[in-house]
């Protein structure tokens, strides 16, 4: 059973809309990065386990919540990068371990270049950032290291999917949560998601030259 989440939101329509248009210029593309980040992370959390806790208020004492267990953040450089800031500002206590992954243009095929994963002692729960799923290879591939750390929970966060990448996780990670702004069209003959926005990581750090 597909565990995908779509969001069906008007913010989140005119964040893509502006991500899409070929004029917006980097810094209003990031700030829409960083909107839609916000709110997948948001959605995402929603079934994150609380414990409770007791606080002093100027008035009283009372019981509050704080989140129980570690939660990971999984950016994958470089593009996932640009969700990190907006999700540890909903999650500030969150653990951030980087990725490095980039797809061959010849083979479409993922390659690995770096990894910022501790031996041991797993978080309970990794949120896998990148802000494109596009053949999923790259997130199959994240997947995997999760589950060789023994990370029990894994979610995964793109603003953008198509559903090949869909399909790939949903096939090879059944248990893994897609969280995705919008499902585009396909992939075109080069593998580049269909409308889509052309290339995240250029567009974030205004290398289209």
């Amino acid at each position: 059973m597909s565990k995908t989440r779509v969001l069906d939101h008007p913010l989140v329509d005119c964040h893509l809309t502006n991500l899409r248009k070929k004029q917006t210029p980097p810094a209003a593309f990031r700030h829409s990065i960083a909107e839609l980040s916000k709110i997948l992370a948001y959605f995402a959390s929603a079934d994150f386990p609380i414990a409770q806790t007791t606080i002093e208020t100027p008035l009283e004492n009372m019981q509050g919540s704080v989140i129980s267990g570690r939660v990971g953040l999984i950016p994958i450089m470089r593009a996932g990068i640009s969700m990190v800031q907006p999700v540890l500002g909903l999650i500030p206590e969150a653990e951030v371990w980087h990725l490095g992954l980039y797809r061959d243009e010849q083979t479409a095929l993922p390659v690995h270049y770096y990894s910022k994963l501790p031996a041991s002692a797993p978080v309970d729960v990794a949120l896998i950032l990148d802000p494109m799923l596009a053949t999923g290879g790259s997130a199959t591939l994240a997947c995997q290291q999760m589950q060789d750390w023994g990370v029990s929970k894994v979610k995964l966060l793109s603003i953008i999917a198509a559903p090949e990448g869909i399909q790939k996780v949903n096939a090879e990670f059944p248990d893994v949560e897609i969280h995705a702004c919008v499902v585009d069209q396909k992939l075109n003959e080069n593998n580049f998601i269909v409308p889509g926005l052309g290339d995240a990581g250029d567009r974030i750090f205004n290398t289209l030259h």
